[in-house]
């Protein structure tokens, strides 16, 4: 039997971010069948505009809609900025949920998690990420939620948080077992 493919959205452009921590730290800790994907291209897409979405539309997004086609869920890690979703997460949803009624993935399992500066390590984010990314297409799994206020990190990488470490691992065993 194959891998479970997990395609992993990164809120955070930043190459030192917390965020692209816990994506790293998906990817090391998965469990066994399970493979992720992170598609580290989101910084490259153009805005969304319907006038360049034809045959010859831009190669970074033929390839994050391949990237999305070719998985069996999706995993976005995301920050919160100022109390909302990241431009360039909002930009990357728009492109996927093309064509209309017929998404790279449409019906797919998805997960909303990641941290934030805040107490509450984003949850306005995440729930403004759910209900984007849920009219784009995706079936969002509502009960796989992690959300890390960085302070809980004591500036420490997120694999070094036995809690953070396991909830996250769960979220993509559990991600993965929704995969029909």
């Amino acid at each position: 039997m194959s891998d479970t493919k997990v395609l992993v959205l990164l809120g955070s452009l930043r190459a030192a971010s917390i965020n692209r921590q816990l994506a790293e730290l998906a990817v090391e800790t998965a469990p066994e069948g399970v493979s992720l994907q992170l598609f580290d291209r989101l910084g490259e897409l153009p805005f969304y505009n319907e006038d360049i979405d034809n045959d010859d539309v831009a190669e970074p997004v033929a390839a994050l809609r391949a990237a999305a086609a070719d998985a069996d869920a999706a995993l976005v890690i995301t920050p919160e900025y100022n109390g909302s979703i990241p431009g360039v997460l909002k930009n990357a949803i728009d492109w996927l949920s093309r064509p209309f009624g017929d998404s790279a993935l449409k019906g797919k399992p998805a997960a909303v998690i990641g941290g934030s500066f805040g107490q509450y390590g984003g949850v306005w984010a995440h729930d403004e990420t759910r209900k984007s990314f849920g009219i784009a297409g995706p079936r969002i799994v509502e009960d796989l939620k992690l959300s890390v206020p960085f302070k809980s990190l004591a500036g420490k990488h997120p694999r070094e948080n036995a809690d953070v470490t396991e909830n996250l691992r769960d979220v993509v065993g559990k991600l993965a077992a929704e995969v029909a």
